[in-house]
């Protein structure tokens, strides 16, 4: 209970249920950016690639942001810079709600909300459980944590759907700028920073600049940071993409929102279940099983014939996959470093992942501007996920060596 006594003035109830209820506020608008597609491509007269490339700059810009929104976390303290990073947010989705044309959305929709999303994500909410809670309770504190933002995706993506078809796409990126300020307001529960002390007992104690150079020194850590590549990539081409996909082959508009709904709602169940087994076998197994079976039920659903139920059951199995890594490659981290510097370390992981989102968003607009279709993006997504699964098996879970205190 050391964490928790570091953090007397407030319970861990109360720091579980204000971070998980941050990680769904951060991650509900961003996971609805697809539905905007069309209505702003239409509206200005854009091709699909102006859109995709916004979300693909605030997806690359979210990403190189993180590891240094981490260590600012590490250095002032974690709610300081969510309460700035949600601000930032909440600007980003006013301007871009106000925006006419290309250049001024790869900086609002891009850069803004990029910055923002960085400075509120989900990514310093589970480094602060791993500094708050105790050691018994982080697996799963990373998943609730994880499940989170995933029911910030259930939430907003009818949520937000009615909204754009009730009130219109500006004034639901307003309606959506504003429920962002609230999380401010429940930053104080995850307050303070790492102590300036050996991240496990009886081993000497780093600056930022060592402790990054052990990370990426190690074979394991290399090996995690190639491997979240492909989390970023398959998500964010689904989540922006999917809607229009559907469309295109026939499926009914209102299915995208179910579709994004569903993935948010089964990924509930997938990241709590990730968090316990994190904590219970080991985690380059968890990380490889889940690449492999994305890739396999990708494979499946653009080989089956478009129909809704293959859109649904396609979207609950990913769902169920979708964020699970999160709680295993935390883990990973925390294992072999330490929660000394978890949210700088787990932040140039996370840069990975949304090098990987860039590419994922960016391509699938691009290729299908090209082609008309977006069948070869679904193709490079099956080939990643077996890249996936493989280049976890290697990775050794244990605390790297260090020098003893003399």
């Amino acid at each position: 209970m050391q964490a928790a006594g570091r953090h007397a003035l407030v319970s861990i109830p109360i720091v579980i249920i204000a971070g998980c209820a941050i990680a769904a506020i951060n991650f509900g608008p961003r996971s609805t950016m697809g539905f905007f597609l069309t209505p702003m491509s239409s509206e200005h007269g854009w091709g699909r690639e102006i859109f995709a490339l916004a979300i693909a700059i605030q997806n690359l810009v979210w990403g190189i942001a993180q590891p240094f929104s981490g260590m600012l976390a590490d250095k002032y303290g974690t709610a300081r810079v969510l309460a700035v990073g949600a601000v930032v947010y909440s600007v980003g989705l006013f301007a871009m709600a106000n925006t006419t044309d290309p250049v001024a959305l790869q900086f609002t929709a891009g850069v803004l909300v990029g910055l923002g999303v960085s400075g509120s994500a989900f990514v310093l909410v589970l480094a602060a459980f791993a500094r708050l809670l105790p050691e018994s309770m982080r697996t799963i504190g990373f998943g609730f944590g994880t499940a989170a933002g995933s029911l910030g995706q259930f939430i907003f993506a009818p949520l937000g759907q009615g909204f754009i078809s009730s009130f219109g796409w500006q004034e639901t990126l307003m309606i959506m700028g504003v429920i962002v300020l609230i999380v401010p307001l429940l930053a104080y529960a995850l307050k303070g920073k790492p102590q300036a002390a050996p991240a496990v007992a009886g081993r000497k104690d780093q600056s930022i600049r060592e402790a990054l150079g052990e990370a990426f020194g190690h074979r394991s850590y290399q090996l995690l940071f190639a491997g979240f590549f492909v989390c970023g990539f398959q998500i964010a081409f689904i989540t922006v993409h999917l809607p229009p996909y559907l469309s295109d082959i026939g499926i009914p508009a209102l299915y995208g929102g179910y579709a994004l709904a569903l993935i948010g709602f089964f990924n509930i169940m997938g990241s709590i279940s990730s968090g316990v087994l994190s904590g219970r076998m080991p985690k380059r197994w968890i990380l490889s099983g889940l690449y492999f079976l994305r890739a396999l039920a990708i494979t499946i659903f653009i080989l089956l014939p478009p129909s809704v139920p293959s859109v649904l059951v396609f979207s609950a199995v990913m769902g169920f996959l979708w964020l699970s890594t999160v709680p295993p490659t935390q883990a990973l981290v925390a294992v072999m470093f330490g929660t000394r510097y978890m949210a700088t370390l787990f932040g140039f992981v996370f840069f990975s992942h949304q090098v990987g989102s860039f590419f994922g968003i960016w391509l699938g607009g691009m290729l299908f501007d090209a082609t008309g279709s977006y069948d070869g993006v679904w193709w490079l997504s099956v080939l990643l996920g077996l890249f996936g699964a493989v280049v976890h098996l290697p990775i050794v879970e244990r605390p790297v060596p260090r020098p003893a205190v003399a």
